[in-house]
């Protein structure tokens, strides 16, 4: 481990306005820095103290020469020793507003660069937990952070889950693993009165999207004594919920055979698989098939990937948010409600609002915006990161 005395130091450009970093930005590009000779050869991972221009300095700064996130606050004191103890305080903090949010251990613990590790998501679910450590930084000390998050949380089972984009940016692999303890298949979770399946080995991301909880809640409200259909559902996210809530009937659509058949065993598991039914296929298509079979739903959920990941994705994922907004306009029954999510950071709330009228427009309906969701407590917003506010749920009447 490298003192805080003999720790390398990286410099801001003059260009570079140190305002934003003093007031917590968390981020700095590799064009706002000086990356010189010295700055590229540093590992990816290490620790350095950045300072502004002028030599003064702004904190512990971890550095990616390689990323286009050069450079990743870690502490606003250079001098911070980071070992287990530092992580310990950091999941003991995360910890203490969790266990006040909620009473039973499934949620996530921790939340990347708004709960005080940049880069880095855990998932808990009871007795085991899901690391993703997606910056070099985590990557390189994930032995240090495994042992702490033990000896907080308690958990026996601790699996690293390496898949995604963001590890590829900073060039790391994505080689999944169980670290600690042993899986012996889907673990229940409870959550909004049904209990979904996680696949925590080998499911999408850490093997269920807990941001989603609160925005579950509300629509079932909405989906009580209707007919409901949640596309892009993964292992029946609003169907579920809405079951379990006293929907008639669900039929849920996912691309995904391993996501249908853990919402399955979650349907059975909440005792409502018979008003549950599953359609595998692409999205774009079942609804357009839907469509020409004439089926109506009291209420049609929208939650699909990331059409939007970055700017250059933009013009693309707008259209296809309206492309769903139309399609699944047009399997609402009259007065019933549509639901339409979004998890594109790069298209801010404004944009996503904007393509999903359009679609509903086109559609030939109109709608009343009831409610605009937003991720759970549990997944807080840095005050000075946008990304972390990446999560919408339109809410509408038509």
């Amino acid at each position: 481990m490298t003192s805080p005395a003999s720790r390398p130091t990286i410099r801001l450009l003059p260009k570079t306005d140190p305002r934003p970093i003093r007031r917590g930005a968390p981020w700095v590009y590799a064009n706002q820095l000086v990356m010189d000779r010295r700055a590229k050869a540093l590992a990816p991972g290490t620790l350095a103290v950045l300072e502004d221009h002028d030599r003064r300095p702004l904190g512990l700064a971890a550095i990616n020469p390689a990323s286009k996130i050069a450079a990743r606050l870690i502490d606003r004191d250079s001098e911070t020793v980071v070992d287990e103890t530092w992580f310990t305080a950091r999941l003991s903090h995360a910890l203490s507003l969790r266990e006040r949010l909620f009473d039973a251990p499934f949620y996530r613990l921790i939340h990347a660069e708004a709960d005080g590790l940049p880069g880095v998501v855990i998932d808990r679910f009871g007795d085991a937990a899901v690391i993703q450590p997606n910056a070099a930084w985590a990557d390189l000390r994930f032995g240090m952070l495994a042992d702490a998050l033990q000896a907080v949380t308690g958990v026996t089972t601790i699996v690293k889950n390496a898949s995604g984009r963001a590890r590829s940016l900073e060039g790391l692999d994505d080689e999944n693993a169980v670290t600690s303890g042993a899986l012996s298949g889907p673990i229940p979770v409870p959550m909004n009165g049904a209990t979904y399946m996680a696949d925590l080995a080998g499911g999408q991301k850490t093997g269920l999207f807990y941001d989603q909880r609160p925005n579950h809640a509300f629509a079932a409200r909405l989906g009580t004594g209707g007919t409901v259909l949640d596309v892009f559902s993964h292992v029946g996210g609003f169907a579920l919920a809405a079951l379990a809530a006293g929907a008639t009937n669900a039929l849920a659509v996912d691309g995904s055979d391993p996501a249908l058949a853990l919402a399955r065993q979650g349907a059975e598991a909440s005792g409502v698989a018979d008003r549950f039914e599953t359609r595998s296929g692409d999205a774009f298509a079942v609804l357009e098939a839907l469509g020409a079979e004439g089926r109506r739903f009291d209420m049609v959920v929208c939650d699909p990937p990331a059409f939007a990941p970055s700017k250059n994705a933009l013009d693309a994922g707008l259209r296809a948010y309206e492309r769903v907004a139309r399609l699944a306009t047009a399997l609402v029954a009259p007065g019933g409600f549509l639901v339409l999510c979004s998890c594109s950071h790069a298209a801010d709330l404004a944009k996503f609002r904007t393509a999903s009228l359009r679609g509903i427009g086109r559609a030939r309906r109109s709608a009343q915006l009831l409610r605009t969701g937003f991720a759970g407590p549990d997944h807080p917003q840095h005050a000075h990161l946008a990304e972390s506010a990446y999560l919408k749920a339109l809410f509408f009447r038509l």
